[in-house]
C-alpha cells in the first residue's frame, strides 16, 4: 500500500491586521522637474493632479523603505515578529538582482526564518502579494504574513523623459495579513496582457547597459495607450472584483486604485458610479506614482485621515507595466 502524505489546511478566512508606511525623505515640487521636459507646474497639475512627490535620498534604497514600512505594520498589528512566517515584497526596485529584498526585511524585522520572496508585478504587485498571502495562509503554508509594496523609482527615471519622469516617487507600504473568524479579503480578479508589454516598462536591459550598447535603463510609457487601457479595461476588472466579493459599489467605504494619474482615478469613480459616501484614495497629489507602493501608501493615509473607515470595505486595484492587473475587496483594519 502506497503511503499517503499529509496535506495541510489553514484558516478558513484571513484579514488585514494593520498598515505601515514609509515615504521618501525629500518633497520634490513640480517646479524642480519642469526644465528638462520643457513643461510647467500648471501642465503637470492638469494632466496628473500631482503637486509634489516624495523621493528618497541617495543612501535610502527599497530595502530601507520596505523595512520601515514593515516595522510599523508589525508594531501596529500586535503580532509577535517571531510568529511571522512569510514575507512578500512587491518591487521592481531591488538595488540588486539577488538577494531578495524580502529576505533582508524578514531578518531586519525579527521574522527569521520566515519564508521570503520578491514578486515583480509592477503597479499591481501589492494586490498580487495580498492575494498570495491570503491563499497561502488559508492553505496552511503560513499563519502570519507581511506584504510590502516598495519602490525607489527615482533610480530608474530619466529627468528628460516627458512621458513619465514627473510622475514617479519613492516609498513603501506594508500590511500584516493573518487568520480571521470572518472573511476579510475578497476573491482576487487578476491577469495580464503581455501583448501590450511595450506600452510601459524599461527601455533597455542591464545586459545592453553592461555592454555599452545602451544608457542606464529607465522607465518609459506610451501615455495615451496606458490611459485608455486603465480607464476602459480596468473599470471592468474593478466591477468583476465587486461582483466576486458579493458587494455593490454603494457598500464600499473606500476606493483605493493604483495612484497612476488623478484623471484616471476620477474617471474610475465616475465609471463605477461611486456614491459620495465612498472615500477615494488620492495620495498621488503629494506622493506621486510609487508603483507597487501606491495602494498601501494611499490606504495608510486614508486611515490616518479617516479613522471612521476602520471595519469598512475598500476596493483596491493595481495595474501597470506588462499590463498586469489585480483587484480585490478588503475589510479595513
Amino acid at each position: 500500500m502506497t503511503a499517503g502524505v499529509i496535506q495541510p489546511q489553514g484558516a478558513a478566512h484571513t484579514r488585514i491586521y494593520s498598515y505601515g508606511a514609509a515615504r521618501g525623505e525629500i518633497a520634490v515640487p513640480n517646479e524642480d522637474l519642469v526644465g528638462p521636459i520643457d513643461s510647467s507646474d500648471e501642465w503637470i497639475r492638469q494632466r496628473t493632479g500631482i503637486i509634489t512627490r516624495t523621493r528618497a535620498v541617495k543612501e535610502t534604497t527599497a530595502i530601507e523603505l520596505s523595512t520601515d514600512a514593515a516595522t510599523e505594520a508589525v508594531a501596529k498589528s500586535g503580532v509577535d515578529p517571531a510568529d511571522i512566517d512569510l514575507v512578500i515584497v512587491a518591487t521592481i526596485s531591488n538595488p540588486k538582482q539577488t538577494p531578495s529584498v524580502s529576505a533582508i526585511v524578514a531578518d531586519r524585522i525579527g521574522a527569521n526564518p520566515a519564508a521570503a520572496y520578491d514578486l515583480n508585478a509592477a503597479c499591481a504587485g501589492f494586490a498580487y502579494g495580498v492575494a498570495q498571502a491570503d491563499a497561502l495562509i488559508r492553505a496552511g503554508a503560513a499563519k502570519y504574513a507581511v506584504v510590502v509594496g516598495a519602490e525607489k523609482l527615482s533610480d530608474v527615471v530619466d529627468p528628460t523623459d516627458r512621458s513619465i519622469s514627473f510622475l514617479l516617487g519613492d516609498g513603501a507600504g506594508a500590511v500584516v495579513v493573518g487568520p480571521s473568524d470572518t472573511p476579510g479579503i475578497g476573491p482576487t480578479v487578476w491577469g495580464s496582457d503581455g501583448s501590450k508589454a511595450d506600452a510601459v516598462g524599461m527601455n533597455h536591459t542591464l545586459v545592453e547597459f553592461r555592454d555599452g550598447a545602451a544608457p542606464w535603463p529607465t522607465l518609459r510609457q506610451e501615455g495615451p495607450t496606458v490611459f485608455r487601457w486603465a480607464v476602459w479595461e480596468m473599470v471592468k476588472v474593478a466591477r468583476q472584483a465587486l461582483e466576486a466579493a458579493g458587494v455593490e459599489a454603494s457598500d464600499l467605504a473606500a476606493f483605493v486604485p493604483h495612484q497612476a494619474n488623478m484623471r484616471i482615478i476620477d474617471e474610475f469613480a465616475k465609471q463605477l458610479k461611486l456614491p459620495d459616501t465612498v472615500v477615494i484614495g488620492r495620495d498621488i497629489e503629494t506622493t506621486g506614482n510609487t508603483s507597487a507602493a501606491s495602494i498601501p501608501l494611499a490606504t495608510h493615509r486614508l486611515l490616518e485621515e479617516h479613522p471612521e473607515l476602520s471595519g469598512g470595505l475598500a476596493l483596491q486595484i493595481g495595474f501597470g507595466a506588462g499590463l498586469v492587473f489585480a483587484a480585490q475587496v478588503v475589510v479595513l483594519p
